[in-house]
């Protein structure tokens, strides 16, 4: 039995570390330099400067659509390794977010202008609901599903999304569920309905 101690001892701090580990790694990996390019020798303060939202300073008419502009590592190199990005979204009257998802990040959201209706589903299917006025933020935690809805019919609404990754991700539920070819007799035994159904499901969103 005494034999066995040091090897459950050492078990323990095997499993103990790989937590550890895990916790870690939990979001952006640490980077092993100030930051991360193509090519240090050819850097200047340009490589750090992102002019994609100046859009928004010249907009002269509001979307007509939902909109998102994005800054993250995909459109803003210097990111990659920061662990942040950011993203600018525009809601037209009566315009939604639909629910998704950002599996890599968490979102802080701040309502610049307008109204919105927003809420997350957490892990044990409790649905948090809350109205926001501007000057508002409120946190959709990491991987959860989310939505942002303007209920306003005659006024859009700006906000700004910071997330703690440089590439959050973003699985929307709509198009994953019925825009990705799912076989259509498997999507009607989970939703509890018929084939029919989930046809015009997907050529709504066709």
């Amino acid at each position: 039995m005494a034999s066995r101690i040091p090897t459950m001892k050492l078990l323990s701090l095997v499993l103990s570390s790989f937590v550890i580990v895990q916790i870690a790694l939990a979001g952006d990996p640490d980077i092993l330099s100030d930051f991360l390019v193509p090519n240090q020798n050819n850097v200047d303060g340009s490589f750090f400067t992102y002019t994609g939202m100046r859009v928004l300073v010249n907009q002269s008419t509001f979307p007509a659509n939902f909109t998102i502009l994005k800054a993250s590592m995909v459109e803003f190199p210097a990111l990659n390794g920061q662990s942040v990005s950011y993203a600018v979204l525009q809601y037209p009257a009566s315009s939604l977010n639909p629910p998704h998802t950002h599996p890599r990040a968490a979102e802080l959201l701040f309502l610049v202008d307008g109204s919105l209706e927003v809420g997350f589903v957490d892990t044990t299917n409790k649905l948090f609901t809350q109205s926001l006025q501007a000057g508002d933020m409120f946190i959709f935690p990491k991987g959860l599903v989310h939505y942002q809805y303007n209920a306003d019919p005659n006024n859009p609404a700006i906000a700004i999304s910071s997330f703690g990754s440089a590439n959050a991700g973003t699985v929307s539920l709509p198009k994953t569920l019925f825009a990705t070819n799912i076989d259509d007799t498997i999507l009607a035994k989970s939703f509890k309905t018929d084939v029919s159904t989930i046809q015009a499901l997907k050529a709504g969103l066709a």
